[in-house]
């Protein structure tokens, strides 16, 4: 029965609805929640932000309005991220995209995320006597999408994004509806990225930008038929680059993440969060707005439930890269903690990326000593 236990642990920390047992806890789970994982190695070195960077193929996952920024015409990504890798071989997020500039004020781009959670063999002890050879099944996740970007300036871009979702996780028992789980998400982004200002003794960039990415319908994933609340979260980023001259740049991003889902609250007072509670019952839209002002210690809460990640980037005669970066997250609501540390490689139209993650919480971390690899091709002329 490999994996079977690894499965059931993921299950229960991602996708069951909070604990019975501790009525107090706040910490806002979702359903599909690989749509939060960072997918290219660029994005995960510099502390897992991507808002307001210089725009490039995995854009898609952070703000698609930087694409009508693009400096090459085309642009393709691959990415491969192993997931808890300390414990199994066969656990990955796997991501492709694609984007091309129509003209010189808008572009289109298409991305597919696949994440497997390997092979999970099933027998019983008395098929195991008999010699049967056990069942297999591979449970796995897709997020199919495709986005849209606009100038609306010279300096200001907008975009909206469509995205299919499914989730495959249910395991094939007799008497179990083992039929996928399906919805449908937008996103809306917008990016702005200043003129080239001169200083003293450098020049520099400013850009800043959001994206409000997976609105959409709850999916519904346990036996009891409760729906859950999609990944739906709010970025808002700013950052400037230092162009010291033509060969030396850096880059340095703040972001701030927030998941506009209602806070787990023990509304009818019964000592459980089930489905009686107003959580399960609230749709989505409603909660987005509830999720500003519903946590039950109030605003000091509400702060606590924003992530923020400083990033930085160092560029060399756009061949050759060094990134760092720190994510947080309060200890009340995931404890998530790290450092992270990577690099970049350009040959012509080809970079390779590699990132590095280092937690710093007493809460292990997925990607804890984890390399992460991303491959881009980039066609066309810089503008």
């Amino acid at each position: 029965m490999r994996n079977y236990y690894l499965l059931l642990g993921f299950l229960l920390t991602c996708y069951t609805v909070f604990s019975q047992s501790d009525p107090n806890s706040r910490v806002i789970t979702t359903g599909v929640p690989f749509l939060l994982i960072t997918a290219d190695a660029r994005a995960g070195g510099m502390g897992e932000l991507g808002a307001t960077t210089t725009p490039d193929a995995f854009s898609q996952q952070w703000n698609p309005a930087k694409y009508a920024f693009a400096p090459e015409t085309t642009g393709i990504g691959i990415s491969y991220t192993p997931y808890l890798s300390q414990l199994v071989n066969d656990i990955a997020l796997l991501n492709a995209t694609v984007y091309h500039r129509i003209n010189e004020r808008s572009a289109w781009a298409a991305s597919i995320k696949y994440f497997s959670l390997g092979d999970i063999e099933f027998i019983s002890e008395a098929e195991a006597i008999q010699g049967l050879r056990p069942i297999i099944e591979r449970p796995n996740e897709l997020a199919v999408d495709a986005s849209y970007s606009l100038k609306l300036s010279e300096t200001f871009s907008m975009a909206v994004a469509g995205r299919f979702l499914r989730s495959d996780l249910k395991l094939q028992e007799e008497g179990i509806d083992a039929r996928s789980a399906s919805s449908f998400a937008v996103d809306v982004a917008g990016y702005y990225e200043s003129e080239e200002v001169a200083y003293d003794r450098f020049n520099g960039l400013w850009k800043f930008g959001f994206n409000v990415s997976n609105v959409g319908p709850k999916i519904k994933y346990d036996a009891e038929g409760r729906d859950t609340f999609l990944p739906t979260n709010l970025k808002l980023g700013g950052g400037f680059d230092f162009i010291f001259d033509a060969q030396n740049q850096l880059g340095l991003n703040l972001e701030f993440n927030k998941l506009l889902v209602p806070t787990p609250s023990d509304s009818n007072g019964d000592g459980r969060i089930d489905s009686l509670d107003d959580y399960y019952n609230e749709s989505f839209f409603s909660g987005i707005f509830s999720s500003f002002g519903d946590a039950p210690d109030g605003f000091s809460e509400e702060l606590k439930e924003v992530t923020w990640a400083l990033g930085a980037e160092y560029a060399y005669n756009e061949a050759f890269f060094l990134r760092s970066g720190y994510f947080h997250e309060s200890e009340e609501k995931g404890a998530r903690q790290f450092f992270t540390l990577g690099a970049g490689f350009r040959f012509n139209a080809t970079s390779i990326d590699l990132s590095y993650l280092f937690s710093t919480s007493n809460v292990r971390n997925p990607l804890e000593n984890t390399l992460r690899f991303s491959l881009t091709f980039l066609l066309g002329s810089n503008r």
